[in-house]
């Protein structure tokens, strides 16, 4: 026969494993973002590399224009940068909030107020960065017409309507 007292152990565990995979979901999520968040980085990078090489051997109103380029590329890290950190600090809320489950089923204390903090900051910080992401891309595409639009100027082909 089985002894109930470890039976009600063990579904007790069991039932704190179960509820700590579904913030693991979200540092999946999490993960996924710094990812893009960290590739959409090097992209910048290598954009502002690639205009600052440029520089040496532009004309003073070349210059004037790649120093514009360069501005937009700041403003884009800078973006993404914020992104980063508040997704980290979302993977860091929710790493905290599986660790209070288990140490919470641990001491068989009540954790629910540090539960819902931990799980809510998580939250917060994966939506501010994807509204910050959300403003870098918006920074990303305004940049792509403005560089058409400087290309067909150039080329005197008229803009679209």
């Amino acid at each position: 026969m089985i002894d109930p007292t470890v039976a009600g152990s063990l579904e007790g565990t069991a039932h704190v494993v179960q509820i700590a995979l579904t913030p693991v979901f979200l540092l999946s999520g999490v993960a996924t973002l710094l990812n893009v968040f960290g590739a959409r980085l090097a992209r910048v990078a290598d954009q502002a590399d690639k205009v600052s090489g440029l520089l040496p051997a532009a004309s003073d109103e070349e210059r004037q224009m790649l120093g514009l380029r360069l501005d937009q590329l700041h403003r884009r890290s800078l973006a993404l940068d914020a992104a980063v950190v508040l997704a980290a600090l979302g993977g860091v809320a929710t790493c905290g909030a599986v660790l209070t489950l288990f140490v919470g089923a641990l001491r068989d204390a009540t954790i629910a107020n540090v539960l819902f903090g931990l799980f809510g900051a998580a939250i917060l910080c994966t939506l501010c960065a994807l509204v910050v992401f959300g403003f870098e891309m918006l920074l990303a595409s305004r940049t792509v017409r403005d560089r058409i639009a400087e290309r067909r100027s150039r080329a005197g082909v008229p803009a679209d309507p």
